[in-house]
């Protein structure tokens, strides 16, 4: 029997901090094991219109890239906006984990040339080869830095661009607001350090006790340096870690009231 066939989130209320638009999979995978979702969406991603991508874009077909880094779904999704078919796209690929991967794979029809056993940007650091020529590196505006400075410690020459804005929201939407101030949110999740930040920023205090789990390190210490107790963290660091992360500490609280 299956974790989905116990349904081991059943009665369990989980706020999802990701853009809805970005949510589907973790949703469907918290429904799927008996959970209900409030949307409670912490960021909003927004396409970046600079000179600086467009001249990056057009080396990159141009074939002047030894390489791309795609370090988020979102990065995959804007070169498949812009450069429309994947024969536009003339360098190798490297991904930072399996939801990027899976994006980058359905659209350019192939995998990616590298994808790091830890999925962290220290992880895809670390497995990068030593080697010569540009790296293209697509990033968020608010990305952290240290990834550039470690291909360039390697021998290559990165080259960063906004791939896209994030934006945050002023406030929550009602249903997510008024489930967290009533104490029926069992859970949040955060997916990004940028959603600790925006979900935090739109919602002040975080009242009541619920369990918080992140998807990986980073976003971790990020939740943690805003005064949150994190309970679980992701591991892999991918949706299917999420889910498991939470039923793990759900399932631990049932069993205990259970056993009362």
């Amino acid at each position: 029997m299956t974790l989905r066939d116990r349904s081991p989130l059943l009665g369990r209320t989980i706020a999802i901090t990701r853009p809805e638009d970005r949510s589907g999979h973790l949703r469907s995978g918290i429904e799927d094991l008996g959970g209900t979702v409030i949307a409670a969406p912490a960021v909003a991603l927004r396409p970046a219109r600079s000179a600086a991508l467009t001249a990056a874009l057009r080396d990159l077909q141009a074939g002047r890239f030894a390489w791309v880094v795609l370090t988020s779904p979102a990065t995959v999704g804007m070169l498949a906006d812009r450069l429309g078919e994947p024969a536009g796209l003339r360098a190798k690929v490297a991904v930072i984990g399996d939801g990027t991967e899976t994006v980058f794979a359905r659209w350019a029809g192939r995998p990616a040339d590298l994808l790091p056993r830890t999925f962290t940007t220290e992880g895809l650091a670390r497995s990068f080869p030593r080697g010569e020529g540009r790296v293209l590196c697509p990033r968020a505006d608010i990305a952290p830095v240290g990834l550039e400075d470690a291909l360039a410690a390697k021998g290559w020459t990165p080259q960063r661009v906004d791939a896209y804005r994030t934006v945050f929201p002023r406030t929550l939407p009602p249903e997510a607001r008024a489930a967290l101030a009533a104490g029926e949110v069992d859970a949040i999740t955060f997916t990004s350090a940028s959603t600790v930040r925006g979900f935090l920023g739109a919602l002040g205090a975080l009242k009541g006790s619920p369990k918080v789990v992140c998807i990986g390190p980073v976003t971790a210490k990020e939740a943690r340096a805003h005064g949150l107790v994190v309970h679980a963290v992701a591991n892999p660091h991918t949706t299917e870690g999420v889910l498991a992360a939470l039923v793990r500490v759900l399932a631990r609280r049932t069993a205990a009231g259970e056993a009362q």
